[in-house]
């Protein structure tokens, strides 16, 4: 499935990662924190295979307990390795909650982050009474029933560019809090609801805010209008709660057609995929 071919030294490589974040502190690296971060262990496992240090870059950091399906990094080959080096090779130095799906050469202006069109993330909420054993970790649960269809059309107030202060965690390091909402909506299947966004980026914990806000109208605590009334304030105190970050998927990246960037939640589809 992946060349043998061995790349020219120096060449870029752009892979695509999956990850179940429920063990670590996030994607990037902190202190005393290395390897309980996504981006230390692949690092070291590039790293070892490059027998060289190798830093790379990623599309989006998540936060910690944040999942990925379709995380994307990209690096410099200083070794001159095949791309199925860099996706088994990798692999066999990464624990098995953390998995390189893909690796191809992309140009040298490519870069994971500033490249990209656009991230979608998923968030999953389990709405039963009795929380799910086998979910754990994997969803965020909610007691109280809720009306996704409200909240669904609650929602549609966000689309388009707007200045989301009231979503930003008070952390975030965005120089703005102006983001262009491509794509929302919140369905239900069964005892699962999805909420599915898509931005030309996000500001730290926007989208876990955002259902914080859906939530409360979904049981009922707040009223229809409220959602669009939070973000016409712009103050963060006056939204509820951030959602648990269990539930939380980053699910694709979009990059110019040029760069042939596969969508890794295409070629690796599981069941918390609805489309």
């Amino acid at each position: 499935m992946f060349s043998d071919r061995i790349l020219e030294k120096g060449s870029r490589v752009a892979c695509g990662v999956q990850y179940h974040g429920g063990a670590y502190v996030g994607w990037q690296l902190q202190s005393g924190h290395k390897n309980s971060t996504i981006q230390g262990l692949v690092e070291n496992a590039v790293s070892v295979v490059a027998d060289s240090r190798v830093r790379i870059y990623c599309a989006g950091r998540t936060d910690a307990r944040v999942h990925a399906l379709g995380q994307v990094f990209h690096f410099d080959d200083p070794a001159g390795r095949s791309l199925k080096a860099w996706v088994h090779g990798v692999n066999g130095h990464l624990p098995k909650d953390i998995r390189i799906l893909w690796a191809q050469t992309v140009p040298e202006h490519f870069h994971s982050r500033f490249s990209a069109l656009s991230r979608s993330y998923r968030y999953m909420i389990v709405n039963t009474s009795i929380s799910p054993a086998l979910l754990y970790g994997l969803a965020s649960w909610h007691r109280k029933a809720l009306d996704e269809k409200l909240m669904n059309r609650e929602v549609q107030c966000l689309l388009g560019e707007h200045d989301f202060n009231a979503f930003r965690a008070s952390t975030c390091q965005s120089p703005t809090s102006m983001r262009n909402i491509i794509s929302i909506e919140i369905t239900r299947h069964s005892d699962l609801v999805f909420m599915d966004v898509k931005a030309n980026a996000f500001l730290h914990h926007m989208v876990r805010n955002i259902v914080g806000c859906v939530i409360a109208i979904g049981d009922g605590r707040k009223e229809a209008g409220w959602l669009k009334s939070i973000l016409l304030d712009k103050d963060r105190s006056k939204a509820a709660e951030t959602a648990a970050a269990d539930g939380l998927y980053l699910m694709n990246v979009e990059y110019p057609e040029e760069f042939s960037i596969p969508r890794t939640s295409d070629i690796f589809p599981l069941t918390i995929q609805n489309k």
